[in-house]
């Protein structure tokens, strides 16, 4: 047996010690409810889960460690009940209560392939190719086809990388930048559109059907999110790097070397697509999407219906849409309207779309495996009485309340830093932060959400065991350790002032002021500290031959490296 193996067993035999011991130490044989109803060791279960996460680096059996744990809790140790808790309360009730969002995710994810093997990305690489004359141009462009595309974090990174590094290679960009900003449009854009495989995934572990709604009014709180769009666009438009991102792009510049690596593993029958396509045969998918997704949330929402009570009231009827039965009606329609758009401009043919179906299914079960764990814990603590024990907790908390956004944003980033993965860090999370301020119905609960939404993305950004920042590498055909060690600095970067835009964001919710006033704040913090850190690099002696490339520098590679 392996040594890292033996480690990870002896591990998870000491938790189950340690929640034995924990349990005959808190046991109240006084409860009705059961002995461990609303008391700590209803937050057993998510902080073993999070620990062995942060110890194991695996997500999956950690999450499902922490369902075990639960069950074992809820039923008193007995075996059988323990089995029943973990099938049919966790399991088998996650499954049936998310089979919705699971079919949303299937046909999204064949609605990928579909995208990817008509080509219409690679018809926007062909424009740019033409259109845009300048290394500000090249990063610009690359920056919109993957805010474009964000209806999936996967393929965003391959395609965009695909697409736009002959663009990005003829103006003497480095690889390692290109990376960051195909990274930097995938899961943070995700997080931010409410019609993507995230915001389903979000939207599920909010309680009482309010998940889409509550997801869209976190947006405009998800500061990490919103401060990389402000980061890409204005270290683009002045032409301005730091770290070691500024020595990449010397050197790019100066020598021609980009640090290019071969891809390892590309199938580029995958992702050239189809040579007739046009930038149309990718726009016009997504806005038939996008449109019908919320055609169909408004109409579950009753908007459309006489007698629902909300006829033609768009705020209420996306208030009482059912996320789980519009997505899958929403995606579907979209499916088949794509599949015969595509097929009537003979991109693609009718095997390739019945072809679709399992290949989207199959690159989204990782995905519904997070989804359905996270659920189940969520389940399973619930029974417990997590969300009573945390009530009482914070009940004495008063005006302290505001500083709470900023400590679950750090929370978020470290546990998505070491785990590697956004959707398990919400999946623990959303829970607890919900219970901590007794729903989503308040804005600084909304805060309080989104603190956690933009961390698991900031962590996930960080991480250099995340799929989405080593699909980034990929995509960029660079250096994954490279790619890490530059792309660090400008994350923490955000992250710091996200940090800080948490606490001003807290602080004014003491006066009743929303976001309109802390997220221009935040944006203006962000440039600031973007031209401060220029002027403290640019004070610095230069090195020999250390100058920074000029934004318009357009002269093309000769050769690549």
């Amino acid at each position: 047996m392996k040594k890292k193996t033996i480690i990870h067993l002896s591990i998870l035999a000491v938790a189950l010690i340690a929640i034995i011991v924990l349990a005959i130490v808190l046991r109240n044989n006084d409860a009705i409810e059961g002995p461990y109803y609303a008391t700590f060791m209803s937050l057993v279960p998510p902080i073993i889960a999070i620990a062995l996460a942060l110890i194991t680096k695996e997500v999956y059996s950690s999450l499902f460690i922490g369902v075990l744990s639960a069950g074992l809790l809820y039923a008193d140790f007995n075996v059988v009940k323990t089995f029943d808790a973990v099938v049919n309360e966790g399991i088998i009730s996650a499954v049936s209560g998310t089979a919705g969002i699971f079919a949303f995710l299937v046909i999204l994810g064949a609605i990928v392939v579909l995208l990817n093997k008509a080509g219409g990305s690679q018809a926007f690489g062909r424009w740019a190719q033409t259109h845009v004359k300048t290394r500000m141009g090249a990063m610009l462009a690359t920056f919109a086809l993957g805010v474009l595309i964000f209806v999936d974090d996967y393929f965003n990174c391959l395609t965009v990388g695909s697409v736009m590094r002959p663009v990005t290679d003829t103006h003497k960009i480095s690889r390692t930048k290109l990376a960051y900003i195909i990274d930097a449009t995938a899961a943070p854009i995700c997080m931010i559109a409410p019609v993507s495989s995230w915001a389903a995934a979000v939207s599920e572990h909010v309680p009482d059907g309010q998940g889409i709604v509550a997801f869209v009014r976190a947006i405009p709180y998800n500061f990490y999110s919103l401060l990389t769009i402000v980061f890409v666009i204005t270290i683009a438009l002045i032409g301005f790097d730091y770290g070691k991102m500024r020595g990449a792009e010397i050197k790019a510049q100066k020598t021609g070397d980009l640090g290019a690596i071969e891809a390892e593993n590309a199938d580029e029958a995958e992702i050239q697509g189809n040579p007739k396509a046009r930038v149309l045969d990718l726009i016009l998918p997504i806005a038939v999407l996008i449109v019908s997704c919320i055609t169909y949330m408004l109409y579950v929402g009753g908007f459309f219906t006489a007698d629902s009570g909300c006829q033609w009231d768009l705020i209420n009827a996306f208030g009482n849409t059912d996320a789980t039965v519009a997505l899958p009606l929403g995606s579907l329609v979209a499916f088949l309207i794509i599949a015969v758009y595509l097929i009537a401009r003979r991109l693609i043919t009718f095997k390739v779309t019945m072809e679709a179906i399992p290949k989207g299914f199959v690159a989204m079960v990782p995905a519904i495996l997070i989804l359905t764990l996270a659920t189940a814990l969520k389940n399973t603590t619930g029974l417990l009485g997590s969300d009573a024990f945390i009530k009482a907790m914070l009940a004495n908390a008063g005006n302290l309340m505001f500083f709470l956004p900023a400590i679950i944003f750090i929370v978020a980033c470290l546990l998505a830093f070491a785990t590697g993965t956004s959707w398990g860090t919400f999946g623990i999370l959303i829970p607890i932060v919900s219970a901590a301020f007794g729903g989503l119905d308040t804005e600084i609960a909304i805060i309080g959400m989104s603190a956690c939404l933009a961390g698991a993305v900031c962590g996930d950004h960080c991480s250099p065991i995340s799929d989405t920042t080593i699909m980034a590498s990929a995509g960029a055909q660079c250096n994954h350790v490279e790619h890490v060690s530059t792309q660090l600095p400008y994350a923490i970067t955000v992250a710091a002032v996200s940090f800080v835009a948490y606490i001003i964001a807290g602080a004014l919710q003491l006066a009743n002021i929303k976001w309109w006033v802390s997220l221009p704040i935040a944006i203006g913090l962000m440039i600031g500290t973007i031209f401060v850190i220029r002027i403290i690099v640019n004070k610095r002696k230069p090195a020999d031959g250390d100058e920074a490339p000029a934004a318009e520098e357009t002269a093309p590679v000769t050769e690549e490296a």
